[in-house]
């Protein structure tokens, strides 16, 4: 069976490269989706599907389709991390197994970052390890679904 991976990434993640490097780095997301589609490729993922989005129900839209097409997850759902419900029932209502990521670590900046209502639904979390947690993410997730 191939595995199938699905790397999303929500509001505002379009903006990296440009979007306070001092925390974000200076890797655009077209660099982030280069190493992810190489590592994939490393760990056994046949097929790749790379999105982003600032728009919540697009990204649910994309995790129902990951369920039917029984892929994994890695999200890095930006700041709907600390507000969407509604990703967190996506999650949970398909099964999907997946890996949150968040470049920086959140647990050390505003106060409203420390709650993630997708970890209580995640298989991991991956925070503060900069865009090597998508790699990290992929390594993780095809273990979990080689099981």
């Amino acid at each position: 069976m191939t595995l199938e991976v699905f790397i999303l990434n929500g509001p505002n993640l379009n903006l990296l490269g440009t979007r306070e490097p001092g925390v974000y780095g200076t890797l655009t997301l077209a660099d982030i989706e280069a190493s992810c589609r190489a590592k994939a490729a490393e760990v056994g993922f046949g097929e790749v599907e790379f999105h982003q989005s600032n728009h919540e129900g697009q990204l649910i839209d994309w995790i129902h389709e990951a369920g039917r097409r029984k892929a994994g997850v890695v999200i890095n759902p930006g700041a709907y991390t600390h507000t969407s419900i509604a990703l967190h029932d996506a999650i949970k209502g398909t099964g999907v197994p997946l890996i949150e990521v968040h470049i920086s670590n959140v647990h050390a900046r505003e106060s409203f970052r420390h709650h993630s209502y997708v970890s209580p639904v995640a298989a991991g979390v991956i925070v503060g390890l900069g865009p090597r947690g998508y790699t990290l993410a992929l390594e993780a997730l095809a273990e979990i679904m080689s099981k």
